[in-house]
C-alpha cells in the first residue's frame, strides 16, 4: 500500500479533478460574502466606516481555525475518511446551515455574529484541502494542482457572485426597497449556495481517497502524547518559530497582496452602486442595480480566473513560479487602480480582467511554491500558519481602515480600491525576493 511517507504516483487530470471539486463548493461560500456582505451591511444601517469592523469575524476565526485544524488533520487518521476528509466534512455541514440563515438577518449583529460562524466553519472545510493537494501530489504536480482549484475556485465565483444578478434578470425576482430589508434576489443566492458547498464537498469525499501514514500505530501513540492544548499550542509555536526560508519571503508577499483584496471586497460593490450608478443612497432603485452590476463583473473576473488558470502550469514552466506570480500580481494592481477613473460601467470588465489574472496566481503559486519546503508530517500546520499571513493585514485593516475612511479618505470608496491596488505593486516587488531552492 502506498504511504504517505513513499514516493507519491503522478496523477491523472480527473484524480486531480475528483480531489479538488469540493473548492467549487467553499468558494460559493467565500464568493457570496464577498460580493454581498458589504452591501447587506449597508442595507441593515452600517455606515461605510464602520464596515471594515464587521468584517473582522473572518481573519480572526482563520487566524485560530486554520493552524488548530491543520494541527489537528496532521494527526488524524480515520479508517474510512483518511487525514483531511473528515474536516471538509464537518466544515461543509455548518457552513451551508450558515448560508441558509445569513440572508434572513434582521440586524447588523446578527448578521455580523452569523458571518463568524459561517467564516469559521469554511476555515475548516478549506484549511484541510490545501493541505490535500500537498499530500497527494508529487512536486512536480502540484503547480496543476493548486491551478486546478483555481480553476474551481474561478468556477464557483462566476456562478455565485453573478446569482443575484440572475436572480433578477432570468427568473424575475423582485425586490423589496424597504429599509432594512435584505432583497429576495440575495436570500435565494445563499440557499442555492448552501445546496452547492454541501455537494461539491460530499463530492470529493466520496470519490478520493488518501494515503495513510507509514506507520498507523505510531501516529496514534504520538497523538495520545501530543494530546491536549498545551502540546497543540506547544507544537504550533515551535513550527512558527521554525518556519523555513522560503516560507518567510512567501510571507511577506501574502501580508501586502491580500490587503488589497480585502478593500476590494469592503468597498467595490458600494463604490460602483453610488460613484459609477449615481445610487444617492441604499434605498435607491440605483444602488441596487449597481450592487447587482457590480456581482456581475466580481462574477466575470472569477471567468477570467476560471480561464486562465488552465495556462498558469504552462507560464509557470516557461518563466518560473515566481515571475509567474509577479506579472499577474501586477496585472491585478493595474485593474483595481483602473476602477477610479471609469465612469461607463462597462469599462469594469477591462479592470476585472487583470484582477482575475492576479487572482488565479494568488490562489495558485505561493502555496505551489511553500509545498516543496514543508515537512511531510506537518503540511497542515504549516499551511494553517501560512494563512496568519492572509489574515493579519485583514486584522489591521478591519480595526484600522474605518478611522482612515472617516479621518483622511473622506469615506471614498473607489480611493480605497485604489489603495489596494498600491499594496499590491508592492508584493509584486517582494516576490523578486523568493528563492525556491532555498
Amino acid at each position: 500500500m502506498t504511504t504517505l511517507s513513499a514516493q507519491k504516483p503522478r496523477l491523472s487530470f480527473w484524480q486531480i479533478w475528483n480531489m479538488s471539486f469540493g473548492f467549487l463548493g467553499i468558494q460559493f461560500g467565500w464568493a457570496l460574502q464577498m460580493a454581498n456582505m458589504g452591501a447587506i451591511y449597508e442595507y441593515l444601517g452600517a455606515k461605510p466606516d464602520k464596515i471594515p469592523m464587521l468584517f473582522l469575524a473572518a481573519p480572526l476565526t482563520g487566524l485560530i481555525v486554520q493552524p488548530i485544524v491543520g494541527y489537528m488533520s496532521d494527526h488524524t487518521w480515520h479508517s474510512k475518511l483518511g487525514r483531511r476528509r473528515p474536516y471538509f466534512l464537518v466544515g461543509a455541514i455548518i457552513s451551508s446551515i450558515a448560508l441558509i440563515f445569513m440572508p434572513n438577518s434582521s440586524t447588523l449583529w446578527m448578521a455580523a455574529g452569523l458571518l463568524w460562524i459561517m467564516d469559521t466553519s469554511i476555515n475548516v472545510s478549506m484549511e484541510p484541502f490545501r493541505a490535500f493537494i500537498t499530500d497527494k501530489l508529487p512536486d512536480d504536480q502540484r503547480t496543476r494542482g493548486f491551478a486546478m482549484q483555481s480553476v474551481f475556485i474561478g468556477l464557483g465565483s462566476i456562478i455565485a457572485s453573478a446569482l443575484p444578478w440572475m436572480m433578477s434578470h432570468w427568473f424575475n425576482v423582485q425586490n423589496s426597497l424597504v429599509a432594512g430589508t435584505i432583497p429576495a434576489t440575495v436570500r435565494y443566492s445563499f440557499y442555492i449556495g448552501s445546496f452547492a458547498f454541501i455537494a461539491a464537498v460530499l463530492y470529493t469525499v466520496f470519490t478520493s481517497t488518501e494515503y495513510p501514514p507509514a506507520d498507523i500505530a505510531d501516529l496514534q501513540k504520538k497523538k495520545e502524547e501530543k494530546r491536549g492544548i498545551g502540546a497543540g499550542a506547544a507544537e504550533i509555536f515551535h513550527a512558527i518559530a521554525n518556519m523555513p526560508k522560503r516560507m518567510r519571503k512567501l510571507a511577506l508577499v501574502q501580508f501586502f497582496t491580500w490587503p488589497g483584496l480585502f478593500l476590494m471586497w469592503f468597498y467595490y460593490s458600494p463604490a460602483v452602486a453610488r460613484n459609477v450608478f449615481g445610487a444617492v443612497s441604499e434605498q435607491d432603485a440605483l444602488y441596487t442595480k449597481g450592487v447587482e452590476f457590480a456581482g456581475l463583473t466580481l462574477s466575470y473576473y472569477n471567468l477570467v480566473t476560471f480561464v486562465f488558470a488552465f495556462f498558469i502550469p504552462f507560464l509557470a514552466a516557461k518563466l518560473g513560479r515566481k515571475y509567474t506570480h509577479m506579472v499577474c500580481l501586477l496585472a491585478g494592481a493595474a485593474g483595481l487602480i483602473s476602477v477610479a477613473f471609469i465612469h461607463n460601467p462597462y469599462m469594469l470588465y477591462a479592470s476585472m480582467t487583470g484582477v482575475g489574472i492576479a487572482w488565479a496566481s494568488i490562489l495558485s503559486m505561493p502555496y505551489a511554491m511553500l509545498g516543496g519546503c514543508l515537512p511531510e508530517d506537518k503540511v497542515g500546520i504549516y499551511m494553517g500558519i501560512f494563512n496568519f499571513f492572509i489574515v493579519l493585514p485583514e486584522i489591521l485593516a478591519s480595526l484600522l481602515f474605518g478611522w482612515i475612511m472617516s479621518h483622511l479618505l473622506n469615506n471614498n470608496r473607489l480611493l480605497a480600491v485604489e489603495i489596494g491596488g498600491c499594496l499590491m505593486i508592492i508584493a509584486a516587488v517582494l516576490t523578486l525576493r523568493i528563492k525556491e531552492e532555498e
